[in-house]
């Protein structure tokens, strides 16, 4: 079977003027020896020979990195859409003429709750700094969408954060599950939301916000409103389970290629860019097996018996493997938890 790769999530650089709390990737400092400007034109031209459709570039903090211009450049004008995903921080005026000169599809800033919880998980300021930037953002008329990272606290806060989000011109505003690594598996953070509760509030919303609302693919599956709840109000848009090494990729900074930048650990690295070509880790017949050689006999659980389990196949692979260690049950399934 082939297998069509879509999008990637590229992380350009593990460098960071913040070391949040529940940060994944425990960024911070720049990687010793990270992919070098030739390097990574040349991962984008790879990509563009794959026919990678979108890329979605991070950090750290994307713009810690001085070539990203120049990689983000190479990106479009090898005819890939580009969103860049920031805490907002270190936004200036020259750097928001560079963002509209390329043409980026998008900005994804990080605001994680009312100012007192979101400066509490990254640092003192950052509220006010992001809230900024998205402003200044949308007076360039670059588009912008939010991103909420919640856990046992800010998951609270979600009404609060409508309310200030509600007239901010913003056209999209996703919200995802802490998932306990990195900072986040040491930083003794309780992620355990009930996802009912912010499914509850996605369709007391979604139909009436100014903006597409959502939640990402690490929380779900399968209620009453599946098809509607991630930013598709079709009622067709159903989650089809982990996309990792099937559709979408996952590169960081020194060029390790996993199915998801979300895997963050060795054990789901396929290979590295310095030492095979893309084409080649993508098209070996043994990559990417925890998805690609996935059978509904595999599931666990409460999973395993689910009607729905030969579709969500589960549910996210990264958030399951660091909650509890197993990669084919979902420990916090909504529908499994029933209605509340």
């Amino acid at each position: 079977m082939k297998y069509h790769l879509k999008q990637c999530v590229w992380e350009i650089t593990l460098a960071c003027c913040f070391s949040c709390k529940y940060c994944g990737s425990a960024g911070g400092k720049a990687r010793e020896n990270e992919l070098g400007t030739e390097e990574c034109l040349s991962v984008a031209d790879q990509l563009k020979e794959l026919g990678c459709r979108r890329v979605s570039m991070i950090g750290g903090e994307v713009f810690m990195r001085k070539d990203w211009k120049e990689i983000v450049g190479r990106l479009i004008e090898n005819g890939i859409v580009v969103n860049i995903i920031t805490n907002g921080f270190l936004f200036t005026g020259s750097l928001l003429s560079e963002l509209k000169s390329l043409r980026i599809e998008s900005v994804s800033v990080s605001l994680d709750g009312p100012k007192e919880v979101h400066d509490k998980y990254r640092q003192e300021g950052s509220y006010d700094r992001a809230i900024k930037a998205i402003k200044a953002l949308l007076c360039a008329k670059i588009p912008v969408s939010v991103i909420s990272t919640l856990n046992a606290e800010n998951a609270k806060h979600l009404p609060e954060l409508y309310e200030t989000l509600k007239n901010s011109g913003i056209f999209a505003w996703q919200l995802q599950a802490c998932s306990p690594m990195g900072n986040a598996a040491n930083g003794g953070i309780d992620i355990a939301f009930d996802p009912r509760e912010v499914i509850a509030f996605v369709e007391s919303h979604m139909r009436t916000a100014p903006f597409l609302l959502g939640i990402a693919d690490n929380i779900g599956y399968f209620t009453p409103g599946e098809g509607s709840l991630r930013g598709n109000l079709s009622g067709h848009a159903y989650y089809t389970g982990c996309r990792a090494g099937l559709s979408s990729i996952g590169i960081d900074s020194v060029g390790n290629v996993r199915g998801c930048e979300s895997m963050y650990d060795e054990r789901f690295n396929e290979g590295n860019l310095r030492e095979r070509s893309l084409r080649e880790i993508w098209e070996d017949e043994n990559a990417f097996a925890y998805n690609r050689k996935f059978d509904k006999s595999m599931l666990t659980g409460a999973c395993a018996t689910c009607e729905m389990g030969g579709y969500c196949a589960g549910g996210c692979r990264s958030y399951n493997f660091f909650v509890h260690g197993k990669l084919y049950e979902s420990p916090r399934c909504a529908r499994v938890m029933g209605e509340k």
